[in-house]
């Protein structure tokens, strides 16, 4: 079967990214094979070959495919700076709601399929370094604001602490979602970032208050 054109492999490429997703949302990554993305499309795996010539090459590109739909999805209105602006940021992140626990569930699912390949682990740990420098600035401007404990805090090691704390509350949410229903990740986490500094609490509860920017329901 000889390659598809360039413009209809730029055509194609739309569909094989949708079977991709589809099949990530349906199965996760344990279920992610040549003939399951070829089944989604009523294709041949011969076809995706000419896209994906191994399953590593799968694999590399269903995480990006994520990584893209994570970046594009809705997101609260953020406040410019502070401690307000870090809780819409990890709200974000939480499985809230039935599209954010599917997506979550995919990034689970992935862990040990990157985790068994050098290439790709540094490419998790990558994408995790992008998050806590996204989070940083936040806290960095926290500090300047006197919402933490102590000013001079490593905004660094704050920012990793927190998505730590994140992802820890994510798995646990994942696995046991009657335990930890969305009402209490969200106060776990309001909980964790008033544990910050005296001047945080008083910050987030103005970030709590129904219609402002920041809040759960936002």
């Amino acid at each position: 079967m000889p390659p598809p054109a360039p413009g209809d492999r730029e055509a194609r490429r739309k569909d094989v990214s949708e079977a991709v997703w589809a099949v990530l949302a349906d199965k996760g990554f344990g279920g992610l094979t040549l003939r399951a993305v070829a089944a989604a499309m009523n294709g041949s795996t011969g076809m995706l070959m000419h896209y994906f010539p191994t399953k590593r090459a799968l694999i590399a590109h269903a995480l990006d495919l994520l990584e893209a739909r994570t970046a594009e999805r809705p997101r609260r209105a953020r406040p410019a700076e502070g401690l307000p602006s870090v809780r819409a940021i990890l709200l974000d992140i939480l499985p809230l709601t039935p599209d954010d626990t599917a997506r979550n569930r995919i990034w689970v699912s992935s862990w040990d399929l990157a985790l068994a390949d050098e290439g790709l682990a540094g490419e998790q740990a990558g994408r995790y370094a992008r998050l806590r420098g996204t989070v940083r600035p936040h806290l960095e401007a926290a500090g300047r604001l006197h919402q933490l404990g102590d000013a001079n805090a490593d905004a660094e090691q704050l920012a990793a602490a927190a998505v730590a704390f994140t992802h820890g509350l994510v798995v646990q949410a994942i696995f046991d979602p009657d335990r930890f229903p969305a009402d209490v990740q969200t106060a776990m986490l309001d909980d964790f970032l008033a544990s910050l500094g005296p001047g945080a609490d008083a910050d987030l509860h103005l970030s709590r208050r129904p219609g402002l920017p920041g809040s759960a329901a936002g």
